[in-house]
């Protein structure tokens, strides 16, 4: 299933939160307390959503602040954006290679 990879901040230890997770069958994962290398993944994504997003913009509701995420991460992050630990690749160009390596690797 799904695995939503988060730091410790007060809003992903939330009953909400994991409610949310639960309703659409996903399990949290938290970094440990004072510990950012040990969600990585999580605490570089929400670097860069901050750096990229966050820290530009002024958000009036919270629905709109929401929408400007899901937008960025669907538009910018995933298909545009290049990553150095994808050899300079979208992650969804990483995810397509890596698709079509394992499908030469099986044949």
């Amino acid at each position: 299933g799904l695995v939503v990879h988060t730091d410790r901040g007060s809003e992903f230890a939330s009953k909400d939160f994991r409610a949310l997770l639960a309703a659409h069958g996903a399990l949290p994962s938290m970094s440990r307390k004072a510990d950012c290398y040990d969600n990585a993944v999580a605490e570089s994504f929400f670097a860069t959503l901050e750096k990229d997003l966050l820290l530009r913009t002024r958000f009036r509701t919270r629905r709109e602040a929401i929408a400007a995420v899901n937008h960025y991460i669907q538009n910018f992050y995933n298909p545009i954006r290049k990553h150095s630990h994808n050899g300079n690749q979208s992650p969804e160009r990483a995810e397509q290679l890596y698709a079509i390596a394992m499908r030469a690797v099986a044949a």
